[in-house]
């Protein structure tokens, strides 16, 4: 599902109409992919945690707590880690922890393209603790190391078109 970094307004980051319009893509999006499955597979209590998971990353952007747990993000939710984690293993097809970092390795190459910061601070403004696990992540997401990443970028741009006149 690609709601990565769902369109916002800065200015209102957790509006409840943010949350609303999420909810409702997230409901949709449940009922294609999993609504058709077994009963048992595809209960309504996880239609309400996949949603609230999409919520807590997409708006309020909680990945960016370089602290952010299992037990952190079920207490948010207020739901129990063992509903949460099969949630996420079974709809997200990951495990939290690769979650986390596939939203903030996203993150990291938006900061890149808008070059807001450098290498070295890039690590700590998408929640990695150590710069050593955002190479590690970014690399095995990208295929490339961060530098080499935004040199492929800056090729990719094209120039701005030469007009004769």
């Amino acid at each position: 599902m690609d709601y990565l970094f769902l369109h916002r307004d800065k200015r209102t980051f957790t509006s409840e109409r943010q949350k609303n319009l999420l909810f409702r893509a997230a409901h949709l999006y449940w009922e294609q992919q999993f609504a058709g499955r077994n009963v048992e597979q595809a209960r309504k209590v996880d239609c309400e945690l996949y949603k609230y998971v999409l919520y807590y990353l997409e708006v309020r952007q909680v990945f960016l707590d370089p602290e952010l747990s299992l037990n952190k993000l079920s207490d948010m939710i207020e739901t129990n880690q063992t509903y949460l984690s099969n949630v996420v293993n079974r709809y997200f097809g990951c495990h939290l922890k690769d979650l986390l970092n596939k939203y903030r390795v996203e993150y990291a190459k938006e900061l890149l393209r808008s070059d807001t910061y450098t290498l070295d601070e890039l690590p700590q403004h998408c929640g990695f603790l150590s710069r050593s696990t955002f190479y590690a992540a970014f690399k095995k997401m990208t295929g490339a190391s961060p530098k080499k990443y935004m040199k492929q970028e800056q090729r990719a741009v094209p120039s701005e078109p030469i007009e004769y006149v």
